[in-house]
């Protein structure tokens, strides 16, 4: 606590001199804009890549040159962006006055997401030690009283399970501070016993059945609502923790619903880190159909564009673009980076640190931990570290404080072998419906008949085009229309366009294939980069990888893939139900040990086609 606040202020200041610095680099010279109705448009290579990163309200300086006289600065504001194409709003005079004069153009770091940060930082001090820092249990009586009918099959486990911890605590270095308030329960397990039982007030007698909003949620997802409705340890974070398809997103809508049901005076801000993840929790709401109108608020950022917004957000957004009718909601959905206003809350948090963390640019305030979440460090403290002597029967985790859920709904059991292996200690346990990820074990194309994995190996040609720092890879391209049009022309009687999805790491790659797409008819197929497709989930998923220099894989800051970065790729091959298929090549990506053992696992299941492969995987080729 001492320098929580002056170590990530130094971090953000850090990041933000970096922004500052880098998007010098983009400055353009001799620059002559286009004309649009009042409008003038400015082209700028890289801009879909992010290069330079601009929104909506961003400021743009333009400078004539004519080096004779003084030099006159006029200010624009960005209006719309499309792929490399931005709309500015300048001085009337001047947008009527301008001739296609070659002009110089500077851009601005736009400091608002980090103004917020800075602040976020300077607010979180009054959350106390408890909630930044949590040292030991102090167990609270349930925030909720009622009734609530515990099922025996996994609560005398678990309850045995905190008895046996409970004494293995005891004989390290235990917390005095493991007592209870306002009652005197003499251990975990007496207090574990009464919480579990008088969880549900909207429950008032025993001949009520329906205890959740949601029937089909498993055992753990139940035991998680029923932690975050007592409320057992707070204000110390309760961390719901999920592998992917293991249902962290329905387990946390039915959390709000019984929140809301339950505590009369709760407010609750859900937030989550894109726009995309935030409209799939409002999304959800809408759907669960057991609020009433005028209780659920979408707030989105001002930057944001209407016209990326569903049908049915939108109906939740009106009021969200005014915050003080906003927070008169009892429940408000938004980003993180938009919560600002929000924040005196208490806080569950909810995710899966194996997969995409914050974007950090600066390399020092990446090598001091501005990339680490809350989530993250938190989950690296003693209170919340896995310990398989003392909570073997919960996930490894105190219950108290930890959900783990490990139960797959989404993929086949071919495709969680190695993610499971990877990144969760083999935990993953294969509960998908079998008639869905099995459609597609007699395909032709499949290398192997039954096993829903190919590596199609490929030593294309990476390349860029004009002053576009982005890479694209044409044969990757060319090869993933033609499984797309495999998957849908020969048996669209399984596969749709919906049902595809192509991740790649590049925006000109995206762009690429997308062309080729709509040439034979498949522009529905949805094409993007890994952050895209966070949280979402496909029948099929094709990973083009791009990269394929061989000679110099030079250490690129703007490398915007897979490899060296294990998270993006965790997400990736686990965004499929029944087939994924991988397009890149292996002298490439043998480099990094994740695709290396993806390489080696396609190759010892017989599911590698395509190129030779580098000396280092030949022993393998052929086995199964």
């Amino acid at each position: 606590m001492s320098n929580y606040k002056d170590k990530f202020s130094t971090l953000l200041w850090l990041e933000e001199i970096h922004a500052e610095l880098e998007i010098r680099e983009f400055y353009m010279s001799g620059v002559i804009l286009k004309k649009n109705g009042n409008y003038l448009v400015l082209e700028v290579p890289g801009l879909a890549e992010s290069r330079p990163s601009l929104y909506a309200g961003d400021k743009v300086i333009l400078k004539s040159q004519d080096y004779n006289e003084h030099v006159i600065e006029y200010i624009g504001y960005v209006t719309e962006i499309h792929e490399e194409d931005v709309t500015l709003k300048l001085n009337p005079e001047f947008e009527e006055a301008y001739n296609f004069e070659p002009m110089d153009v500077e851009f601005t770091f736009n400091r608002t997401t980090s103004r917020r940060c800075h602040f976020a930082v300077e607010q979180a001090i009054h959350l106390g030690e408890k909630v930044l820092f949590p040292e030991s249990i102090i167990l609270q009586s349930p925030q909720v009283s009622g009734t609530w009918n515990y099922l025996q099959d996994t609560g005398n486990d678990e309850q045995a399970t905190l008895k046996q911890g409970n004494k293995n605590k005891k004989k390290s270095k235990e917390p005095k501070e493991h007592t209870t308030k306002k009652r005197g329960a003499n251990s975990i397990h007496d207090v574990v016993t009464f919480a579990t039982q008088t969880m549900n007030g909207v429950q008032t007698s025993k001949s009520k059945e329906r205890e959740f909003f949601n029937p089909v949620l498993n055992e753990k997802q139940k035991l998680a609502v029923r932690r975050i409705l007592s409320g057992d340890c707070r204000p110390i974070p309760y961390i719901l923790f999920g592998p992917p398809g293991t249902g962290k997103t329905v387990t946390i809508i039915e959390a709000v619903l019984q929140i809301h049901s339950t505590l009369p005076d709760s407010r609750i801000l859900v937030c989550a880190p894109s726009n995309s993840a935030t409209d799939l929790v409002c999304m959800r709401l809408h759907e669960s159909k057991v609020l009433a109108p005028g209780t659920m608020v979408r707030v989105n950022a001002t930057c944001r564009f209407e016209e990326t917004i569903s049908d049915t957000v939108r109906l939740y957004c009106k009021d969200g673009e005014d915050v003080w009718k906003a927070s008169r909601y009892r429940i408000i959905i938004t980003t993180c980076s938009s919560s600002g206003l929000f924040y005196q809350i208490g806080i569950v948090l909810a995710g899966d640190p194996m997969q995409l963390g914050p974007v950090i640019k600066s390399r020092l305030a990446l090598a001091y931990g501005l990339n680490v979440s809350m989530l993250e460090r938190l989950m690296s403290r003693p209170l919340y570290l896995r310990d398989e002597n003392a909570f073997g029967a919960c996930g490894s985790y105190n219950p108290l404080l930890v959900t783990k859920l490990v139960k797959n709904y989404r993929s086949h059991s071919a495709l969680l072998s190695l993610p499971s292996k990877l990144f969760y200690y083999k935990e993953l346990e294969f509960c998908a419906d079998t008639e869905v990820v099995n459609s597609l074990l007699g395909w032709e194309k499949l290398p192997k008949k039954g096993f829903p994995l190919i590596f199609h190996g490929m030593r294309g040609s990476e390349t860029r085009e004009g002053r576009s720092p982005s890479w694209f890879n044409p044969a990757e391209a060319v090869q993933v229309m033609r499984y797309c049009c495999l998957l849908t022309k020969h048996i669209s009687s399984v596969v749709s366009l919906m049902d595809i999805g192509v991740i790649t790491p590049y925006r000109k790659q995206v762009e690429k294939i997308r062309v080729l797409l709509r040439n034979v008819d498949l522009m529905d197929i949805k094409v993007g980069s890994v952050e895209e497709f966070q949280g979402q989930e496909y029948l099929v998923i094709i990973i083009s990888t791009v990269r394929s220099n061989e000679d110099k894989f030079e250490d690129d800051r703007f490398f915007l893939g897979f490899l060296a970065n294990s998270k993006r790729f965790n997400v990736a091959i686990t965004r499929p139900k029944a087939l994924l298929i991988v397009l890149g090549n292996p002298h490439v990506l043998v480099k990094d040990p994740c695709f290396s053992a993806l390489l080696e696992y396609s190759l010892s299941n017989g599911a590698y086609i395509g190129c030779d492969l580098p000396p280092e995987l030949q022993s393998l080729e052929g086995q199964d």
